[in-house]
């Protein structure tokens, strides 16, 4: 046998033995136990599970020191509370049939030394997930506060209109700057409250699961988690702009004053949008708002006009504000 032929040889060998294709063994590959089959299970429907962290909102919560079914045999027991702003962690989960108050209870751990049981429909209204976006959406979806803050809202939104009226000061959708970016963000925000709320009563529970596991990429999450994301982003992005433009055309003191009025049309936006999406009222009112705020910076925002003199923006021909030059 020759050398070539060695070299075919080898070859087909090496080709061979790359190309088997060992069978996956699946039968053994999956194997899980009883109890992590309930884990998994417990984690798709409740949307937390062993190990996962909260941060107590309430002013006290009760743990229960011994075991469950203690509690339900009428059994003495000892008790720890655990107070705002402490953190715990999910230690173990029980489900028990036979309690007619809540099947679930939770054992929450503060440390070594702090750790009880309580019922889940106890504990989720006094806690909240351990991470900043989850404890946001947490504050502003308080219906109470939401009451609370539309009422302030109004309150000094309409001062600050009737401050801008008297001084003759810049405000959106009525006597607005030549940029389209402020009235964008009004829009934007509106139709965002609308859309955040119109998520909550058609699929909360994909809310709740984004609720329990947040992120800003939206690219991690389901298509209408992710135009929502995506708004989020776009609000900031605007936001930069108009600030921008806000600075470039009027004075400190004017542009203070015009910020101030804008972020209170922008809460009065969020505030009316998120609530009245609740009742259906929103979807009719937010295409009201936009054509009127199209409508509003198309006769009133949008400057058509550049002085011949100094090259300022104007709404219509005449006298300049800015230079006193007569533009015909």
């Amino acid at each position: 046998m020759n050398r070539l032929s060695l070299y075919v040889i080898g070859v087909l060998s090496l080709l061979f033995t790359g190309c088997y294709h060992q069978t996956p063994e699946t039968s053994d590959a999956w194997i899980v136990t009883e109890e992590q089959m309930d884990s998994i299970s417990f984690y798709t429907t409740h949307h937390y599970t062993h190990n996962y962290n909260f941060l107590v909102t309430a002013d006290t919560l009760w743990l229960i020191v011994q075991q469950p079914t203690e509690v339900l045999s009428d059994m003495l027991v000892d008790s720890v509370a655990v107070v705002r702003d402490d953190r715990l962690v999910v230690a173990d989960i029980m489900t028990l049939s036979s309690d007619t108050i809540d099947s679930v209870w939770v054992q929450v751990a503060r440390d070594q030394m702090t750790m009880g049981w309580i019922h889940e429909q106890q504990m989720l209204p006094g806690v909240a997930p351990d991470n900043p976006i989850s404890q946001f959406i947490t504050f502003f979806s308080d219906t109470h506060l939401l009451i609370m803050l539309a009422f302030l809202v109004v309150v000094l939104a309409a001062y600050t209109l009737r401050m801008a009226y008297r001084h003759n000061a810049r405000i959106v959708h009525f006597n607005d700057i030549p940029s389209v970016y402020p009235m964008l963000l009004a829009i934007l925000v509106s139709a965002s409250a609308v859309f955040y709320s119109t998520i909550q009563l058609a699929d909360p529970d994909s809310w709740r699961h984004y609720y329990y596991h947040p992120t800003l990429n939206p690219f991690a999450v389901p298509l209408h988690l992710s135009l929502f994301l995506i708004s989020v982003w776009a609000m900031l992005l605007i936001a930069i702009a108009a600030l921008d433009d806000i600075r470039r055309q009027l004075s400190f003191t004017e542009a203070i004053l015009y910020c101030l009025g804008l972020m209170g049309v922008l809460a009065i936006d969020y505030v009316v949008f998120s609530i009245s999406t609740l009742y259906y009222i929103g979807y009719p009112l937010l295409i009201a708002y936009v054509a009127f705020a199209i409508y509003q910076y198309v006769h009133h925002g949008r400057a058509v006009y550049i002085c011949g003199q100094c090259g300022a923006t104007l709404h219509q021909k005449g006298k300049c504000p800015h230079c006193g030059t007569v533009n015909v």
